[in-house]
């Protein structure tokens, strides 16, 4: 078992030899043989059932067809206690509500005491690249007190601690895993580390004046620059004694404790011994995880219980290997095995991407009857496909308007709306390239993956710039409705005036009749499956790069 993840089957598959009965029932009625008009023989399916003899409808993009990982139905966001149930719970948040006020007035003091000492401390202290005076730290004990005092108000009143913190030049950075905001607040007061945070928790009231005064070190997850920067900064502060040890949670943001995701590398590039540190939050009835719940709800749930329960285990150091050539990824791999083997938990490749989707997805209020079918493995899908997490947001924002049901799934009539096509075989092509499992709907994952296929093939941007020159017409530097009708018509015959229209409305962003090739392209690279019904016009097109012609047998 220690070799299977959630994804693999409970029953192995049976041998190559064994007998197979294959039944095939074909209508010659559906389907139909013809030629196009550039004289390629091609096998049409006149069915959405049989979309399984379909050509490839981008193989004049190089593709070689789609794979889509199979989905894992682990949900590490998941708080399992989202709910109040069960006459315990509600006859124990009655009976705390009395004790909830005196634990908010505690809460309320202590933060409003450790902010006006943090201010204290902070106080005409103008060189913040330089470690904290010594008398300043000093003042920092009374908020570090403070927050002693928050957490017991938050029932935490004892906490079990197992092994100890390493001497800081021994293990100059910690990392954790992510469960709630309980962590910071109590490595505030363990450790007193400099942190890692998102530019926006700067921004924050009372805590954005305390974590300034841990010499926080500020990063935008999304700008490549700010990224470095940080690296930058951990390496620097982690390299001088007189700063704190450096504390990161390489998830990225908070789960259930039932699993592990993927680590983002920052703590690991500058190549320094780490320290790792387990926390768990033993429950029956509460779980304290700051998943997919609000933050207000969360706290009140705190208040109303009689104890919260907290373990923190200090782990044995982890170093890079001897000869210090350790890649940034296996010295990562190793630390996120020693704390998940400590957890007991299972590793996914999930990170914040698929709390971005999750999120989106929940905007909706959509009655999902497993919400972990919008989210995709976000590591893996970066390393696999080579796409951001933005840009798969804007993928979900395209789906989420085709009407998927409670289980995730679209089906071939949305499919065609929102991309304004016509049924007729290329659509039904384009479908069935994503629809791997050929049950006639698709998911979000082979979605995702169908378009980023496309966009991220070599030849496309080329192919929508001859796609562009084919539509143009004349001396024009734009794509007229009637040429952009012309040029679609061979891929969909037929079409009204009201269906062209359609069409180009969605690449006409001023809607004034006129394409530009900036909106064009820009269509195109939101919406690239849409290539494919430029394909007759660019087979008899040199679209290699190098000049070398692409010839595609399309049968």
């Amino acid at each position: 078992m220690a070799d299977n993840d959630l994804t693999s089957p409970f029953l192995s598959p049976p041998p190559s030899d064994h007998p197979h009965l294959i039944l095939t029932i074909q209508d010659d009625t559906d389907t139909e043989s013809h030629h196009n008009h550039n004289g390629i023989h091609t096998h049409q399916s006149t069915s959405a059932d049989h979309h399984h003899h379909s050509r490839n409808p981008f193989a004049f993009l190089g593709s070689d067809g789609l794979t889509v990982p199979v989905s894992t139905t682990a949900d590490p966001f998941r708080n399992h206690t989202l709910e109040i149930t069960g006459i315990y719970e509600w006859l124990k948040i009655g009976i705390c509500l009395p004790i909830a006020l005196v634990r908010l007035v505690l809460f309320g003091a202590s933060l409003l005491i450790g902010f006006l000492a943090t201010k204290l401390a902070l106080q005409g202290w103008k060189d913040k690249k330089s470690p904290m005076p010594r008398w300043r730290c000093r003042i920092m004990w009374i908020t570090r007190v403070c927050t002693r005092c928050i957490l017991f108000a938050f029932g935490y009143h004892w906490i079990r601690r197992k092994g100890k913190p390493s001497p800081r030049d021994i293990a100059p950075i910690v990392v954790s895993n992510h469960v709630s905001f309980i962590e910071p607040i109590f490595y505030f007061y363990e450790l007193f580390p400099t942190i890692v945070a998102s530019e926006s928790h700067d921004s924050l009231p009372f805590v954005g004046t305390i974590i300034r005064a841990m010499q926080v070190i500020y990063v935008n997850r999304f700008s490549a620059s700010s990224r470095k920067h940080a690296v930058s900064e951990i390496k620097r502060k982690a390299s001088c004694g007189r700063f704190p040890r450096v504390l990161l949670f390489p998830e990225g943001t908070t789960t259930n404790g039932r699993y592990l995701i993927s680590f983002e590398l920052g703590a690991f590039i500058p190549g320094f011994a780490i320290q790792p540190v387990v926390v768990r939050y033993p429950h029956v009835h509460f779980d304290q995880s700051w998943g997919h719940i609000s933050l207000a709800k969360l706290m009140f749930r705190m208040f109303t219980q009689f104890h919260n329960f907290m373990e923190v285990e200090y782990l044995s150091v982890v170093s890079l290997f001897d000869n210090k050539k350790e890649s940034a990824t296996r010295f990562s791999e190793r630390t996120s095995h020693a704390i998940a083997t400590a957890l007991n938990v299972v590793q996914t490749s999930h990170s914040y991407g698929d709390l971005m989707l999750l999120m989106k997805a929940s905007q909706l209020k959509l009655k999902l009857e497993q919400p972990s079918v919008y989210m995709v493995e976000m590591a893996s899908v970066k390393s696999l496909l080579h796409i951001s997490s933005m840009e798969a947001v804007d993928f979900l924002d395209k789906f989420l308007c085709m009407n998927p049901d409670p289980r995730g799934h679209v089906h071939y009539h949305d499919f065609l709306r929102v991309l304004r096509l016509k049924a007729c075989s290329y659509s039904k092509e384009i479908f069935a390239f994503m629809d791997v499992e050929r049950n006639g709907v698709i998911t979000f994952k082979q979605f995702l993956f169908g378009s980023a296929h496309v966009v991220k093939r070599p030849l496309f941007r080329r192919a929508c710039e001859l796609a562009f020159s084919e539509c143009v017409s004349g001396e024009n530097d734009y794509v007229s409705e009637q040429n952009f009708g012309e040029s679609i018509g061979h891929a969909i015959p037929d079409l009204n005036e009201d269906e062209v229209r359609g069409l180009c409305n969605l690449f006409d962003s001023d809607n004034d009749g006129r394409i530009s090739k900036e909106d064009f392209l820009t269509c195109l690279r939101k919406n690239p499956l849409l290539i494919a019904v430029f394909s007759p016009c660019l087979l008899n097109k040199d679209i290699s790069e190098d000049g070398n012609r692409l010839v595609e047998e399309i049968v």
